[in-house]
């Protein structure tokens, strides 16, 4: 039965009244583009937090460094098996921890951006076009110090992905 002669039912109205109004305003449809972008937030996050549970573990074992050299397949005179053991000697218990802290509140950052993409969030379309906006220009420094393709192709996938919030800004009726 029609509500107030809208063509709207009852539930059709209360399920309108459930959700706030602001709420409504601020969420927009999500597509798979915004999906997809959220998944990559949420991973980037999760390899960051993974990250920074390895530099509290190195902060709590201090011979870990040795430890995992010795244990793993890595060729000891070589290139990574050299910075990972420089990097840990010159590493204090402070340098570490601020390390862990900083990664800790990158991969909450991370995952709130994922969440608020997830959910077609406004705030979180703007803060995507800031932080890849912010990414460009070390990006395409690197590129011309050290060219190669890895580098070539992250450039090219945030580039990318700005043009594609760009877009959606563009496209936004309130914007």
């Amino acid at each position: 039965m029609p509500a107030s002669g809208s063509g709207e039912s009852v539930d059709q109205a209360a399920n309108r009244l459930k959700t706030p109004r602001s709420d409504r305003s601020r969420c927009a449809p999500v597509s798979l583009g915004l999906r997809t972008v959220a998944v990559i937030e949420l991973a980037k996050g999760t390899i960051v937090l993974l990250l920074a549970c390895g530099v509290v573990y190195l902060i709590q074992v201090s011979d870990a460094a040795g430890g995992l050299l010795r244990l793993s397949p890595i060729h000891k005179d070589g290139r990574l098996s050299i910075l990972f053991t420089d990097l840990a000697s010159r590493a204090t218990y402070g340098s570490l921890r601020v390390l862990a802290v900083g990664a800790l509140a990158y991969a909450a950052m991370r995952s709130a951006a994922a969440y608020g993409l997830w959910r077609g969030r406004q705030w979180a379309r703007n803060f995507e076009i800031w932080c890849t906006a912010l990414y460009l220009p070390p990006e395409l420094y690197w590129l011309l110090r050290h060219p190669s393709l890895l580098r070539c192709g992250l450039l090219v996938a945030n580039v990318v992905t700005l043009l594609f919030f760009l877009t959606l800004r563009v496209k936004e009726p309130n914007s």
